[in-house]
C-alpha cells in the first residue's frame, strides 16, 4: 500500500496543500515549526483516528475555521482508492471513500500506517494509559472489527462506574445492585475479548520486538513484553496488590498468567465479584482492560525506571518496527506505510545507518526532519521541502 497524493484543506497550519508522494522513502524537510510534521500527522489519523501528537482533534482544525478536510490518493495492488475525512469542531466527523458515505471508524480499514515520532518515547517512561493506546491501535489496524469491541466496552464501562457512582450516593440499594449485575455481564463479554486478543498481540510482538531491536541497536539487549492483568491483581492505575503485598504500580512486578482451564470471562467475572465492595465504595470499576499494562523489560529489567534515553529510544522505535512487520505479515493489501517523524536526530551515525537499512525492504516509507544531512543518503531519493505551511518544492 502507499499514498500517492496527500490534499489538506485548513489542517494545522495548512490553508490547502497539494503533495505528491512516492513509492520508497519520501523525505519532508523544513525547520521547526514550518509543517513538516502535520502533513505526516494527517495521514496517521486516516489509519488510527487519533493524533500521535495531541488528544483534542479540534487542534488539528486551523485557526478559525470550523472545519478540516484530509484527502488521500491510495493505491493497493493495483486499486486506486480515494479517502477522506472532515473534522469539525461541532457535530460528527465525516468520512467517504471513492465518494461513498461511511462510517469514520471505518476509514481504518481502508488505510493503514505505522507512526514513529519522539512521542513514542512516553511508550517506554510514561503511563499505562499509552502502552493500551498502542495495543489498541495496533489490534484496530489488523482486525478492524475490533474498533466496535473497543467503543462497546467503553460504553458499558461509563455505565457501569454510573451506576457504582449512583449507588454510593444512595446507599446500595437492592434494585442497584441487580442492574449492576447485568451490565458486569456485558463487561465480562466486552472485556474478555480485548483481555485476548491483547495477549495474543502481545505474544505475537515478542520476536518481531527483538528482531528490530537487533536490526537498530546492533546488539540483543533481551528486548520482552509481559502483560500485567487488573483481573489478576495488577492495577497498573493505582496500586498493585500480590500475594498479599501492596506496592506501588511503579515497580511493574511480572503477573501472572491465567491459568490454563480457566477463561478469561471466569476470571473477569470472580475478580468483579471479589471487589464488589470496594468498588461500590470508591464510585469505580476496580479490574477490566482499562486497567491493565504491558511491562517492557531489557535485560529482564523493566525498562521504564531501569532503561537510559537511548535504551528507551530505540525500544519504542523496535516496538514501532515490530508493529510494521507484522502488519506486512498479514496483510492483504501490502505494507502498511511507515513514518519516521523527526526521528533521525536523536540517533547516532551508526544507528542511523541501520535504521535506513531496515527501511528499504518497506513499500513506501515517509520521512521528516529538520536537517537534511540528519538522513542517510538511502532515504533522500524524493525529498519535499516545506516552508510556512507550503509545499516549495519537491
Amino acid at each position: 500500500m502507499r499514498v500517492t497524493h496527500l490534499s489538506l484543506t485548513d489542517f494545522r497550519n495548512y490553508a490547502q496543500a497539494e503533495v505528491p508522494l512516492f513509492a520508497g522513502p519520501n523525505l519532508i524537510v523544513g525547520r521547526n515549526g514550518q509543517g513538516k510534521t502535520n502533513l505526516v500527522e494527517a495521514l496517521g489519523y486516516l489509519s488510527t483516528l487519533g493524533s500521535h501528537r495531541v488528544s483534542t482533534l479540534t487542534a488539528m482544525i486551523r485557526a478559525g475555521q470550523d472545519a478540516a478536510i484530509i484527502r488521500a490518493r491510495l493505491e493497493s495492488n493495483g486499486r486506486q482508492i480515494l479517502a477522506e475525512v472532515q473534522l469539525n469542531r461541532t457535530g460528527q466527523n465525516r468520512a467517504q471513500v471513492n465518494r461513498s458515505v461511511i462510517r469514520t471508524r471505518d476509514l481504518p480499514r481502508y488505510f493503514s500506517c505505522v507512526v514513529f515520532a519522539p512521542e513514542d518515547l512516553a511508550l517506554v517512561r510514561g503511563d499505562p494509559g499509552g502502552r493500551r493506546r498502542f495495543l489498541d491501535q495496533l489490534l484496530v489496524l489488523r482486525t478492524p472489527r475490533l474498533a466496535g469491541v473497543l467503543a462497546d466496552y467503553d460504553r458499558v464501562l461509563k455505565q457501569r462506574n454510573s451506576l457504582l457512582k449512583s449507588a454510593r450516593a444512595s446507599g446500595v440499594k437492592g434494585n442497584q445492585l441487580s442492574t449492576l449485575e447485568i451490565w458486569d455481564e456485558r463487561l465480562v463479554a466486552f472485556g474478555s475479548e480485548i483481555i485476548d486478543e491483547r495477549a495474543e498481540l502481545v505474544r505475537q510482538l515478542g520476536e518481531p520486538l527483538r528482531a528490530a531491536y537487533r536490526a537498530v541497536v546492533g546488539a540483543d539487549h533481551g528486548p520482552t513484553l509481559s502483560g500485567a492483568l487488573s483481573i489478576l491483581g495488577a492495577d497498573a492505575d493505582g496500586e498493585v496488590s500480590l500475594q498479599g503485598a501492596s506496592v506501588s504500580a511503579t515497580v511493574e512486578p511480572r503477573i501472572p498468567k491465567i491459568q490454563a482451564g480457566a477463561s478469561t470471562a471466569d476470571v473477569f467475572r470472580s475478580a468483579l465479584a471479589g471487589l464488589r465492595r470496594k468498588e461500590l465504595e470508591r464510585g469505580i470499576t476496580l479490574a477490566g482492560p482499562h486497567r491493565d499494562d504491558v511491562i517492557f523489560s531489557l535485560n529482564d529489567l523493566p525498562a521504564k525506571g531501569y532503561a537510559s534515553h537511548g535504551e528507551s529510544w530505540s525500544f519504542a522505535l523496535s516496538l514501532k518496527l515490530a508493529s510494521a512487520q507484522l502488519l506486512r505479515l498479514e496483510s492483504t493489501t501490502g505494507d502498511p506505510v511507515v513514518i519516521l517523524d523527526d526521528v533521525f536526530a536523536e540517533l547516532d551515525q551508526s544507528r542511523r545507518t541501520r535504521l535506513a537499512a531496515a527501511m528499504t525492504g518497506f513499500e513506501q516509507v515517509l520521512i521528516t526532519s529538520a536537517v537534511l544531512e540528519d538522513v542517510p543518503e538511502a532515504l533522500v531519493a524524493h525529498t519535499i521541502h516545506i516552508r510556512g505551511g507550503a509545499v516549495v518544492d519537491g
